[in-house]
């Protein structure tokens, strides 16, 4: 069965390598056979786009925006949640993981209205804070419960040797949750860089999309080229694959987060 599926996943892609590395003409009367001998011109052709580059520019910065925002901000709200006791803590902790249940996709129509009255319309800003905002909660969630598994006798000792909340956070318990922060980041690079939705409804200015985006677009004006449409999808897809190689344990550990009970 896993055999199977993995045939009808790889099919795409080996299409779109072949595909990439044919002329067009080819790619329409014998899309199923080996490109021998391979022709790189349909590469050479993207590479000499500016706006490829410029959408490359564009979801680098996005996603790196994002990620170092969402590791912060979730880092910061999961130490308050899992080491200080204060009124409500629970309540407003449930509030949190409320945003686990409802996808950016149910909440597009009011993000756009709160995205233009903040006058972030055609801003990679916008982007960033709407990817940030709904990235927060499974961070939260998995950085609370490895914060939690941190014995408590560690702070208490780390206290009596002077050392206040925040610099038990600092100087402690972040070089002891790198794992995790590598979890939340990796998620974090790949919802960014995949992220078609947000930049679809915020963004109409050629020179501010994201690769999603600009692939769909580029896809629509270059509909009958395949081969050229191929590709732009494999040079776009191309820092995600590497990206995955090097972080492969952490998104896989990232689906388990938050299985047992913190």
């Amino acid at each position: 069965i896993l055999t199977i599926a993995a045939i009808f996943i790889l099919f795409p892609i080996a299409m779109i390598i072949f595909g990439t590395l044919k002329t067009r003409g080819e790619f329409m009367t014998v899309p199923y056979t080996l490109p021998i001998p391979p022709n790189c011109g349909n590469i050479k052709r993207v590479l000499t786009m500016p706006i490829f580059w410029y959408m490359m520019r564009n979801s680098i910065l996005v996603m790196i925006v994002t990620t170092v925002g969402v590791v912060v901000v979730a880092s910061l709200s999961a130490f308050v949640f899992s080491r200080i006791e204060f009124r409500m803590k629970n309540m407003l902790f449930n509030f949190f993981t409320l945003g686990l249940m409802f996808p950016v996709t149910v909440a597009i129509l009011p993000i756009y209205l709160i995205i233009r009255q903040l006058n972030l319309i055609n801003s990679l800003t916008g982007v960033i804070l709407v990817q940030t905002a709904f990235q927060l909660s499974i961070s939260i969630v998995i950085l609370r419960n490895f914060f939690m598994s941190v014995p408590f006798e560690l702070q208490d000792a780390a206290s009596i040797d002077g050392c206040n909340n925040l610099g038990f956070f600092w100087c402690v318990l972040l070089p002891l949750a790198r794992p995790s922060l590598a979890t939340v980041a990796a998620l974090t690079i790949v919802t960014s860089w995949n992220d078609l939705l947000v930049p679809l409804v915020l963004i109409d200015q050629e020179k501010l999309w994201t690769l999603p985006l600009g692939t769909m677009q580029f896809q629509g004006q270059y509909g009958m080229d395949l081969s050229l449409v191929s590709a732009f999808l494999l040079l776009s897809a191309i820092p995600a694959i590497i990206f995955y190689i090097f972080a492969e344990r952490q998104l896989v550990s990232g689906l388990t987060a938050g299985a047992l009970k913190g």
